[in-house]
């Protein structure tokens, strides 16, 4: 059912800086900055991804996001086809470990943590030529799996 890594997402300290270090040093670039999430998102130069990296900015010391520190936040596994993601939110539901899911656009997510509290999602992403919009966006809308099942049926873009 998963195909392969689809991206990380990094909790840090200076979003600026994280940026600047990530696009300039290792030539990632910006897809999105979500100044109301105080995220960003980047794509490695010949990816084909959406985004590669996602970096969510948490502040330092006593401006930190309660409950967060610098470090990994979460890792994503991609599936091929929306039946797949289907039934992988049947698997998480009865292994009690679903913790939430959403529509980002270009993708769609299911989360759930693993027994030491890490945080992963399960993701599947529409073909490229349907991101639309979302090409240099990044949302959180609520996923309605049941009309995205009906829609997107049959199409496998791992």
């Amino acid at each position: 059912m998963i195909r392969r890594l689809n991206h990380a997402v990094l909790f840090v300290s200076d979003l600026d800086a994280s940026l600047a270090f990530y696009r300039d040093v290792l030539g990632f670039e910006l897809v999105s900055r979500e100044n109301s999430f105080n995220a960003a998102f980047l794509r490695a130069a010949e990816s084909e991804n959406h985004h590669d990296l996602g970096l969510f900015g948490i502040g330092t010391g006593s401006a930190a996001t309660p409950g967060r520190r610098p470090g990994l936040y979460h890792l994503a596994w991609q599936v091929g086809t929306i039946e797949d993601l289907a039934s992988m939110r049947e698997t998480l539901v009865a292994a009690a470990v679903l913790t939430g899911e959403s529509s980002h656009g270009a993708t769609k997510s299911l989360y759930g943590k693993d027994p030491d509290g890490n945080e992963f999602e399960i993701v599947w992403v529409l073909p490229r030529a349907d991101w639309g919009t979302y090409e240099t966006r990044a949302v959180v809308e609520p996923l309605d799996l049941t009309a995205e099942t009906e829609r997107w049926s049959g199409v496998d873009t791992a």
